[in-house]
């Protein structure tokens, strides 16, 4: 079974980088992608930034400013994020998916962007 861990939240200004990290133990099979996802107050939670197939999506709020990338032999997957804005503030969640159709999340990591 999978546990994510996740690090690298914090509170910064405008325009300022964070880098959230996020590292998986235990076992897993068949895993199909990896990613980041957001719940910002009174918000459902939404795609920030995924990676599976070789390939990586992100919401439209974030391309250009987010990037995200994997390792699958170390199990991590980080999200750098530049020019942060207000409206990136969020709780970020880790989660891998699987083959079969399961998923892990990490605990969440707070993100707080002063104007």
């Amino acid at each position: 079974q999978l546990q994510l861990t996740e690090s690298g939240g914090g509170s910064v200004l405008a325009g300022e980088s964070l880098t959230l990290s996020c590292a998986a133990s235990g076992t897993a099979f068949g895993i199909n992608s990896m990613g980041w996802l957001r719940q910002s107050p009174g918000k459902t939670r939404e795609m920030v930034a995924m990676v599976g197939g070789g390939a990586a999506r992100y919401a439209n709020s974030v391309k250009g400013r987010f990037t995200i990338t994997r390792s699958l032999e170390t199990m991590t997957v980080d999200l750098q994020m530049n020019n942060l804005k207000p409206e990136d503030i969020a709780v970020y969640y880790c989660k891998i998916s699987t083959v079969n159709g399961g998923g892990t999340w990490g605990p969440g990591t707070q993100v707080t962007v002063s104007s």
